[in-house]
């Protein structure tokens, strides 16, 4: 059977002070009031069984998790008791998936994406999964239409078209954060997407190519799997998950797979608007512009202002300026930010050294 795992557990460092270590970015209502992660939740449910969804987040924030998306239960929480990179996310929910439903085809989705129109991206996902179902070899990935120039970015590129399966293409390379030279000459290719961190596979051949690439962390993850719904579940994932070796799937898996005469890398292209956000830029664009270029969610006052994204999580508090442009400001009951918007990826720094209450 299909089955989809969301992985939430991210910290949302560049969006502090609103992004904190107990009500962390995905959890926010900042897509449409509902929030990144029910925003997923609800497009996973149009290309799997409601009972077939999945979601890998920190324990810390189960109660959390299931108070934004009703009807997770806690059979279908795989919760973290520590961040180990995207590559252990992958690996547990593959090893659990594959214990209940041995031979079950997953998708991989994020959390802190906002993906428009929904009906592209469950065509692309049906074609991923078909891929997957066609041939266990097959590792898929998703590809975004690029509109610009992007450095903070992954890229695949896209190589010959896969017999039978319209839209889908073999994998020539993954390209990891290019420079500006090497991203213009990417978007002009026409050959090249970004990298959406989704994916489609059988559970049981990523687990098996992880016996090759990294075994300490398929035997961790089938360690834990195999405890999954007992009593011994909690102990062992607390034993065993804090001493696997961290790092992302993508650099992990995907991109020795595309070199793997044994693996076959796919992609789908996926004609959406794709937003990552990831930052307080990433989130002002999801906001609409006074004739200033002004953004935000807050009441504010600009007298000869422009560019300025101000944000707070008090709609009767007024932020006013005076001169300033290019600026973030963001308010909340016990932290104000203001940043340059040229630095704000710089966010994440300030939030690793403030006072542990703030943080």
């Amino acid at each position: 059977m299909r089955h989809a795992m969301i992985m939430a557990g991210g910290s949302g460092t560049r969006l502090w002070p609103m992004s904190r270590r107990a009500v962390p970015k995905q959890l926010l209502p900042i897509a449409g009031g509902s929030g990144l992660l029910a925003a997923s939740a609800a497009r996973a449910e149009r290309v799997v069984p409601a009972g077939n969804r999945w979601i890998c987040a920190a324990e810390a924030h189960r109660a959390a998790v299931r108070a934004a998306v009703p009807g997770v239960d806690d059979a279908h929480f795989l919760g973290e008791p520590c961040a180990r990179d995207t590559v252990n996310a992958v690996a547990l929910g593959a090893a659990v998936v594959e214990r209940a439903d041995p031979g079950a085809v997953m998708a991989v989705l994020t959390a802190d994406h906002l993906i428009e129109p929904t009906a592209e991206f469950v065509r692309a996902m049906d074609l991923g999964f078909r891929l997957a179902e066609e041939d266990a070899r097959r590792l898929v990935t998703f590809s975004m239409t690029p509109t610009f120039a992007a450095t903070g970015f992954g890229w695949v590129e896209h190589g010959e078209a896969v017999p039978g399966q319209e839209g889908a293409f073999r994998v020539r390379r993954f390209v990891e954060k290019p420079d500006r030279a090497r991203a213009e000459e990417f978007l002009r290719a026409g050959t090249f997407g970004w990298n959406g961190g989704m994916f489609v596979f059988r559970a049981r051949t990523v687990l098996e190519a992880l016996d090759r690439l990294h075994p300490a962390v398929s035997a961790g993850a089938r360690e834990v799997a195999a405890a999954w719904g007992t009593p011994a579940a909690r102990a062992t994932i607390e034993r065993v998950y804090p001493a696997l070796p961290a790092t992302s799937f993508d650099y992990a898996v995907m991109e020795p797979a595309a070199r793997d005469a044994a693996l076959e890398v796919c992609t789908v292209p996926m004609a959406v608007e794709w937003r990552d956000i990831g930052s307080w830029a990433a989130y002002a664009g999801t906001l609409p512009a006074d004739a200033a270029g002004n953004r935000g969610n807050a009441r504010t006052v600009h007298l000869d202002g422009a560019r300025i994204v101000a944000v707070s999580d008090d709609p009767s508090h007024v932020i006013a300026t005076i001169g300033l442009q290019d600026v973030v400001i963001v308010r909340t009951k016990d932290a104000t930010l203001v940043v340059r918007a040229d630095l704000a990826e710089r966010v994440k720094e300030i939030a690793a050294i403030v006072p542990e209450d703030v943080r």
